[in-house]
């Protein structure tokens, strides 16, 4: 998929309750952070609008203002909904994979802990994304970073290759998250672990949100709920899984749209999980 979350949305304009086609919502997904891409020219803000920038802003999604200091500008697109290299508790001579890198902050970050022995591979689906991470590599001057062209459901990596996958805002984009979940087992080395910040449902969608693409697209339709993610990834094999939610969170979504209060139905939560080793 792509990187974290979302921008602002209307999310009232479409009232459809068709179910989109995976295909559909790819392709929703794939064009809305597209464009993101090339449009994006200053930081966005709280998966949405604002001053991502500043450490207020940044304290809200976890981040401090050290880690926005760190980081060259053009890498931080703020579309995430928390702080996933905080919880990952990385390590020195690691290989950290990123689930929808976007412009790769996260990964920038990721790479500061993991140190010149260590190894962080970015994956996102938008070619404009990559691209434009890749960009952001030369200008953060991190050798030990890669971002590739790939689906979150099939990842470009072989088998046994991750100490740790982590992801801001993205799994819930995803049609097949059991799908995200085996792919992440498989990557993982025995003993590997996720650290995820990711929207969990925590009220049922409104009707004319549910087959609304935009909706989804900005990390609002798609959530499942904590109990379901649990399944998910128990049944991928996952062990010491917790979730976590951020009853904070629901200050900086509530700012997502103007029309109506979205943290009414979803919450930012912290996802870790191991596998056996």
């Amino acid at each position: 998929m792509t990187d974290d979350c979302c921008q602002p949305t209307d999310a009232s304009t479409d009232t459809s309750t068709d179910t989109p086609t995976a295909r559909e919502q790819r392709n929703a997904v794939r064009d809305r952070y597209g464009s993101i891409a090339t449009e994006s020219e200053t930081l966005g803000g709280d998966c949405c609008e604002g001053d991502a920038d500043t450490p207020e802003t940044a304290e809200k999604l976890g981040y401090s203002a050290d880690d926005i200091e760190a980081v060259a500008e053009g890498a931080n697109l703020s579309l995430g909904c928390g702080n996933p290299t905080a919880i990952a508790e990385l390590s020195e001579g690691e290989t950290v994979v990123d689930l929808g890198s976007g412009g790769g902050f996260d990964c920038f970050l990721a790479a500061r802990e993991v140190g010149e022995s260590g190894r962080v591979v970015g994956v996102d689906m938008t070619p404009e994304m990559v691209e434009r991470a890749r960009d952001n590599t030369e200008t953060n001057d991190a050798d030990n970073v890669e971002f590739r062209l790939g689906e979150i459901e099939h990842l470009p990596m072989a088998d046994g290759q991750a100490d740790v996958i982590i992801s801001n805002c993205v799994v819930n984009l995803s049609p097949d998250k059991p799908q995200v979940f085996a792919e992440a087992y498989r990557v993982l080395e025995p003993g590997g672990r996720i650290a995820i910040t990711d929207v969990v449902l925590t009220a049922e969608i409104p009707t004319e949100l549910r087959g609304d693409l935009d909706a989804l697209s900005s990390c609002i339709s798609g959530a499942a709920r904590i109990e379901e993610l649990e399944a998910m990834l128990d049944d991928a094999g996952f062990e010491a899984v917790e979730i976590e939610p951020k009853e904070d969170s629901e200050e900086f979504i509530r700012e997502w749209t103007e029309d109506r209060d979205l943290s009414e139905y979803v919450v930012s939560a912290r996802i870790t999980a191991r596998k056996p080793a």
